[in-house]
């Protein structure tokens, strides 16, 4: 495998001054980045099917959702949230394009739909009667290369009064907190509530709530009908947007100053690596996560500074992360080698993690995360 030649696409974020959606400049479609050996399955993380679990609950009360919905989960991945909706007795199915993620998804006994999604399935959908009264794009939108046929598509699928619901990390404390390694190439969008407000607006949604959640580092639930199907626009609009206007989103000065933060981070972590290696002190990862490699390929780290990283996920374990080619094992390897120190690449997850491996804390390990800035966690 490490003998083969590796494919490199820059990674380059743009704003538009026009509409002020951020995006990644697209080198790559996402038939190549979401194949049918596609890895990322959501539930081996604990704190993430305790929020879908949580969120359901949440729209079968708000909503009233009962035996006689239907739910519609867009990018399903392996069941991880209709799981939850399947067992409150309201019908459902899922959207999920990639093979490996349905086929776990369809062992949980739940309808998958193997396609990507957009205007045209959509049709196909409503012809076969199959509308919907909810409709869960969760941690999606960004990764869709064509946002406005995605979100007309949504418009088509809801029934007359139904109900869509969205989340993202929210591009404001992506900045705020310097969050770069959110950066990949999954990730075609950066948004905000100004910008999703227009690209729905555009496509016949009309947002008439949001929330604000701690995930991910900081994310938007956002709720969207078609224009005046029964809900009230709620004060949380226009707050977030005046809130979002006030830190800068709609001028460019606030986007220009996320490079210097990330070189800052990027130094910062390079001469605590190269201090452990000085002192011969072994530093291993946790979490071969996307936004991991976003730091580990910028900061130019390898296994000569990290050795290894551990993953819970059998379909990542003896693999290499790309570009560093620091190898991906499993959890009790970590065990096994007790190394001083612990790098933690999804930060976000960072207090589920360090309570899967409180048995680190009897050699002695420390754990090290490097965004929004150094911090070490005995």
């Amino acid at each position: 495998m490490l003998s083969r030649p590796e494919t490199w696409f820059p990674l380059r974020l743009l704003v538009c001054e026009t509409c002020w959606l951020a995006q990644t400049e697209d080198y790559a479609g996402r038939e190549a980045l979401f194949t049918e050996d596609y890895a990322y399955f959501s539930s081996f993380s604990t704190s993430w099917l305790k929020h879908a679990e949580g969120y359901v609950q949440a729209m079968i009360a708000r909503f009233g959702l009962n035996e006689a919905s239907r739910v519609v989960e867009i990018a399903a991945n392996d069941g991880y949230l209709l799981q939850f909706v399947k067992a409150a007795r309201i019908p459902c199915y899922g959207i999920e394009p990639t093979a490996s993620t349905a086929t776990a998804a369809r062992a949980k006994g739940l309808d998958i739909i193997e396609e990507f999604f957009g205007a045209a399935l959509a049709r196909s959908l409503v012809e076969q009667e199959r509308s919907a009264d909810l409709i869960v794009a969760n941690n999606v939108l960004a990764h869709v290369p064509d946002i406005n046929d995605f979100v007309a598509g949504i418009a088509r699928l809801l029934k007359p009064q139904g109900i869509a619901s969205f989340e993202f990390p929210h591009l404001l404390r992506m900045i705020e907190g310097r969050q770069f390694d959110t950066a990949y190439h999954e990730h075609y969008s950066y948004l905000s509530l100004s910008a999703a407000e227009r690209i729905f607006a555009a496509n016949g949604l009309e947002i008439f709530d949001v929330e604000e959640l701690e995930t991910h580092g900081g994310s938007l639930r956002v709720f969207a009908q078609r224009p005046r199907a029964g809900h009230a626009i709620q004060a949380s609009v226009a707050r977030l947007l005046a809130t979002e206007k006030q830190f800068g989103l709609l001028a460019p000065d606030v986007y220009r100053g996320l490079q210097e933060a990330s070189e800052h981070i990027k130094f910062g972590l390079l001469e605590f690596l190269l201090g452990c290696r000085r002192r011969g002190e072994t530093v291993a990862a946790y979490g071969a996560a996307a936004k991991g490699n976003t730091l580990l390929n910028f900061s130019g780290i390898r296994g000569d500074l990290v050795a290894f990283v551990a993953d819970r996920n059998p379909d990542k374990q003896h693999k290499f992360l790309p570009g560093s080619r620091i190898p991906i094992v499993p959890p009790a390897h970590l065990l096994a080698r007790r190394p001083p120190w612990i790098l933690l690449l999804p930060w976000n997850l960072r207090d589920e993690i360090i309570g899967q491996l409180a048995d680190a804390r009897r050699w002695g390990a420390r754990f090290v995360t490097a965004i929004p800035e150094l911090r070490v966690f005995d």
